[in-house]
């Protein structure tokens, strides 16, 4: 399974770190303190031996000594000032300002008092640090939902409480369900509750401008999100394996979904490979990056979605029947 970008980005960070403090650590032993493989430690060598300051010219690139890497040990020979205090610019402080606005909008009601603490007191420094600049930005997130909606969702997520739900599906069909939430989302543009559906016995997203009335009920919530789920799909060799090419917009695939393979393209799209068990699924989420598909493997695969998107289109061109 692929590794998403978040971690992998801590993990980088964090071993040029690490080995600017253990100089001349076996690659086994880096493997062990990240608790990952000698493989992924080699993947990981050889990303930041590409990565560095801008320029990035040899001399702006992070560095590692090659003869000590030959024989089994990680030395590293320039950090590019990764170790030392980051200093920001105006333009950077502002777009962390903006980040750190953003997150508050959006999650900081749900956060303990320390960390709402933490947040607060960053963006106060940050907002001083810059002054004129912060003052003039106003980041409000828009989320596309009845403000009721929103309001009851974030308090039962605040409160740890049961939500009774009142949702439309794709297909137009209402029902009514009571759900454990556990987060607020964002993704291909839309906002979503992320919930543990007591009617269907198993995790959901919900769109939240689908949701038409939230309740908050008396009883706690009793799941929790986590790798372990016995619900979660889990890929295997048994699943046919389809391989996508899609535009950069559609990186959100790699982030989101188990996949097995993502390759970088030159034009700075991807190639993703990821192993399907339901043919329905696949069609969804064929037709949920359609503006993005560049190519499809098997061939069947897309037409049997554009087959499906046909039909969809003759059943609103079709005359009322009254």
């Amino acid at each position: 399974m692929a590794e998403r970008t978040p971690e992998r980005l801590v993990r980088l960070l964090g071993l040029v770190a690490y080995l600017d403090r253990h100089p001349g650590v076996t690659i086994d032993e880096v493997a062990a303190h990240f608790q990952v493989s000698r493989e992924q430690v080699l993947r990981d060598v050889d990303t930041l031996w590409v990565s560095g300051t801008p320029g990035y010219w040899p001399d702006d690139l992070i560095d590692f000594d090659a003869d000590s890497f030959e024989s089994g040990v990680l030395r590293l020979t320039q950090s590019r000032g990764m170790t030392r205090a980051l200093r920001l610019g105006t333009r950077e402080a502002v777009a962390l300002v903006a980040a750190l606005r953003a997150l508050r909008e959006s999650v900081g009601d749900l956060l303990d008092p320390a960390e709402r603490d933490v947040l607060s007191s960053t963006l106060d420094v940050l907002v001083a640090a810059t002054g004129d600049a912060a003052a003039t930005m106003d980041v409000r997130l828009a989320v596309e939902a009845s403000p009721e909606v929103v309001a009851a969702a974030r308090r039962a997520l605040r409160e740890r409480r049961r939500l009774r739900i009142r949702y439309v599906n794709a297909e137009d069909h209402e029902s009514e369900r009571v759900v454990e939430p556990w987060q607020l989302l964002t993704g291909d543009e839309r906002s979503y509750l992320q919930a543990w559906c007591l009617s269907a016995g198993g995790e959901r997203l919900f769109r939240l401008d689908r949701i038409l009335a939230a309740e908050v009920l008396d009883e706690a919530v009793s799941t929790r999100p986590g790798p372990a789920r016995e619900t979660t799909f889990t890929p295997s060799q048994e699943h046919e394996r389809v391989v996508l090419e899609l535009d950069s917009r559609a990186r959100w695939v790699v982030e989101q979904l188990p996949v097995d393979e993502a390759t970088d393209l030159p034009d700075g799209g991807l190639r993703v490979a990821l192993r399907v068990a339901s043919g329905a699924w696949l069609r969804h989420l064929l037709l949920r990056v359609a503006p993005y598909v560049r190519a499809v493997e098997p061939v069947s695969a897309m037409a049997d979605a554009g087959e499906a998107a046909r039909a969809a289109l003759a059943r609103y061109e079709s005359p009322a029947q009254g």
